[in-house]
């Protein structure tokens, strides 16, 4: 589901530097959808809170942490979809 949100990693390393950024095709729509929950989640919920400024210290950056915290809720969102309708198939996840 990752790779339908726009929210998969693509790797975007150049020398010593070790990163990744999103995936830009997918449904722009349902990107769109998880960058509205993950800034209310990063405003609102103190697990969020907590973990972007562990993150923070870690020394990534604001574009980096919201990018983890989409693939994370992209995957919540897709077990709450598979647990409703069984059917899904399970390595889609």
């Amino acid at each position: 589901m990752a790779q339908i949100a726009g929210t998969s990693p693509i790797p975007a390393s150049s020398g010593n530097t070790v990163r990744h950024r999103l995936n830009r095709g997918g449904d722009r729509r349902l990107n769109w959808a998880l960058n509205t929950v993950v800034l209310t989640r990063m405003r609102t919920d103190p697990a969020t809170r907590d973990y972007v400024t562990r993150r923070t210290a870690e020394g990534k950056t604001s574009r980096e942490i919201r990018r983890c915290l989409k693939r994370y809720a992209t995957r919540q969102i897709y077990r709450t979809l598979a647990a409703a309708a069984p059917d899904l198939p399970a390595s889609a996840a």
